[in-house]
């Protein structure tokens, strides 16, 4: 039965959604306010399930894992490259070594593959790393530049036929992909869905400098977390976290907590070129986990996605596109 479906988002969720929908035979429509702040025009595009991966976020894990292996066809479909050669999780200090112990000591129960590393070879691999102390490597992730997924996705939906509006219209269902924003659009989502504010830098190689790492490189610095996401020619580096409400001025600290623990990890940053610094929300929910079900009937929702919206993406849509051909309406 073809449905009229809006849908409310026009980031990674949102589009994903409309695309699986309007391929399917609906009439789709997408209400896209865009704002800098926005988690899929920040994200440092990590496909990361592995490493994100972290005891009590089991459920987590095994969505990301379903989605990662979506993610070759996924991209496939819409000419998006894929950067394959994977993650190196890295240590820097006796503290760092003990939390990357217990990351490997956890995978290893959940009977996925890490591989330890000792100094040589992480250098061997990516020759300007600083003073690690060792390394995991976790061969099976994958990143992806999320600006030009954007735009993949939403030419992708303007081909498939869906319309592109800044107001809501008469629909059968009500897609509700709006990302930390989405808390303010049912009731059902006010106490569950909350902005995770996260700062993000991009830097471009100067003449003369080292060139940017093959590899994501992930690590703990002082107990900081802190990624560096290869783009052509330079890298995103990211990212902080508070709880800070929506609050979208980057902080003096923030960036200089960037930068001082990236320099610890790649000491060639300080040649590189600051190019852009910006501030995004994560949607943020109780346990970690997406909501991806019917608030009421004809209204969906597809939100909570934290951390991990680019990764799930492709199976968030297949979960909505599911639901849209149940027709159950909660």
């Amino acid at each position: 039965m073809v449905q009229r479906v809006t849908v409310v988002g026009g980031g990674v969720i949102g589009l994903s959604a409309a695309w699986f929908a309007a391929r399917d035979g609906h009439a789709v429509a997408v209400v896209d306010r865009p704002s800098p702040h926005g988690g899929s025009w920040v994200a440092g595009g990590m496909l990361a399930p592995i490493t994100e991966a972290w005891p009590g976020d089991e459920d987590v894990l095994r969505l990301g894992v379903e989605s990662l292996a979506l993610w070759p066809g996924f991209a496939r479909d819409l000419g998006v490259d894929l950067s394959p050669v994977g993650t190196l999780q890295v240590a820097v200090d006796r503290a760092d070594v003990e939390v990357l112990d217990q990351l490997c000591a956890h995978l290893a129960g959940l009977g996925r593959t890490s591989t330890r590393l000792s100094t040589r070879e992480l250098r061997a691999l990516e020759p300007g790393l600083g003073n690690v102390r060792g390394g995991l490597s976790v061969p099976g992730d994958l990143a992806v530049d999320n600006r030009a997924l954007l735009r993949a996705l939403r030419d992708a939906c303007a081909a498939a036929g869906v319309r592109f509006t800044d107001a809501r219209e008469p629909a059968d269902v009500t897609v509700i992909a709006a990302g930390a924003w989405s808390r303010d659009l049912h009731p059902a989502l006010r106490t569950v869905i909350r902005p995770v504010k996260g700062e993000i830098l991009r830097l471009e190689a100067r003449p003369g400098a080292l060139p940017p790492p093959r590899h994501t490189i992930r690590a703990h610095v002082s107990g900081r977390p802190v990624y560096l996401v290869p783009r052509t020619g330079g890298f995103v580096l990211g990212a902080t976290q508070y709880e800070a409400g929506f609050d979208g001025a980057v902080t003096a600290g923030g960036v200089r907590d960037l930068l001082r623990d990236a320099e610890v990890v790649w000491p060639g940053v300080a040649e590189y070129a600051l190019v852009e610094i910006a501030a995004g929300f994560r949607a943020g929910s109780p346990d970690n986990a997406p909501v991806v079900d019917w608030l009421e009937p004809g209204v969906l929702a597809a939100t909570g996605h934290h951390r991990n919206g680019l990764l799930l993406a492709p199976v968030t849509a297949r979960r909505v596109l599911t639901l849209l051909r149940e027709g159950g309406n909660g």
